[in-house]
């Protein structure tokens, strides 16, 4: 199979709760890929499946070619793993853990000592390898830990919201090493940091209730789903707003008008071909009301808004079926 990750109906169930609900997933080989979701989505329940912590309750899943379903041994091989708050022994250097963690692993003293040193190269901590990892700051102890996650020359490097605990700088260094992973290994990140997604993910899958609502890249996420909007801006208070608000409610291209703080009015078109035909009329509109055009900006969408959008149309769906069952039931 050409894809790194591969899911069929997996499915994981405690009682009548399914935290994962036969979920289909693919993954190419050799990227970034981003796994979103809110908490409770299934991300971290998904993840333990895929690295053999926990038994399915129904379906299948492949890593690197072995069913992870039923021999987790085998896929454990071409694996590594990064919880989100990774313990270290304080009292280790950080060569003295990577050269444990090859211990582990099997290899022989020489392989694991040089495997350690490259690692320490790799993460930007080659100065640091003997200093006491008790010593290490949140970024240095995450970009330690990534390289404990590849001692092995995993095929698949698993990470769980790698970023949540940094600082700006030392989500930056790590950002910045999962570019260079990607030659070694696939990244499969959970991350809640959307925009850091944005930056470094190739493709994303967005986990809603345990099963996947939208996947693709970034880019053709947003193309498909952003909704095109505008940022008006007026001179005077909030009824400046109100009243341009009030002036466009008849137009056939308005979706939704929303007034915002200091005189500013968002205008959601239905569709993007109206923008320039919204961008003619807005400003007549301005003009016959006798008011003051301080901006006038087309809004980008970014990747928490489709995230928030597909969220809110995916959770609307499910309570609107759920209220169905139960007229049926009653």
């Amino acid at each position: 199979m050409s894809d790194i990750i591969v899911c069929q109906q997996l499915t994981k169930q405690y009682g009548d709760h399914k935290v994962v609900d036969r979920l289909d997933l693919r993954v190419p080989g050799n990227i970034v890929f981003g796994f979103l979701g809110p908490n409770g989505a299934g991300k971290s329940t998904t993840m333990k499946l895929l690295t053999g912590q926990i038994k399915p309750t129904g379906g299948t899943a492949w890593v690197a070619g072995a069913d992870v379903t039923r021999n987790s041994l085998e896929a454990r091989r071409h694996i590594g793993y990064l919880s989100e708050l990774p313990n270290f022994y304080p009292w280790m250097k950080g060569q003295e853990l990577l050269e444990l963690a090859g211990e582990l692993f099997g290899l022989n003293p020489a392989t694991r000592k040089a495997r350690a040193k490259e690692l320490l190269d790799l993460v930007g901590l080659t100065d640091a390898g003997q200093r006491k990892v008790g010593g290490y700051s949140g970024g240095m102890r995450q970009r330690l830990g990534i390289a404990q996650a590849l001692v092995n020359r995993p095929k698949v490097v698993f990470l769980d919201e790698p970023v949540s605990a940094l600082d700006p700088l030392g989500r930056r260094d790590v950002l910045n090493l999962l570019g260079n992973i990607r030659q070694e290994a696939t990244v499969f990140m959970s991350s809640h940091v959307l925009a850091d997604v944005d930056r470094v993910c190739d493709q994303v899958s967005i986990l809603n209730r345990g099963q996947v609502i939208a996947a693709g890249t970034t880019t053709e996420l947003k193309e498909r789903n952003a909704i095109s909007a505008i940022i008006i801006e007026l001179d005077g208070n909030h009824n400046a707003a109100g009243r341009l608000a009030a002036a466009i409610q008849g137009e056939s291209w308005l979706k939704n008008a929303t007034t915002l703080d200091n005189g500013r009015l968002k205008v959601e078109l239905t569709s993007e071909n109206y923008m320039h035909e919204a961008g003619q009329r807005i400003p007549r509109l301005v003009s016959e009301l006798e008011l003051s055009l301080r901006s006038y900006q087309a809004v980008v969408p970014n990747l928490e808004d489709v995230f928030m959008q597909l969220l809110n149309a995916a959770n609307e769906k499910a309570e609107s079926q759920d209220t169905g069952q139960a007229r049926v039931l009653g």
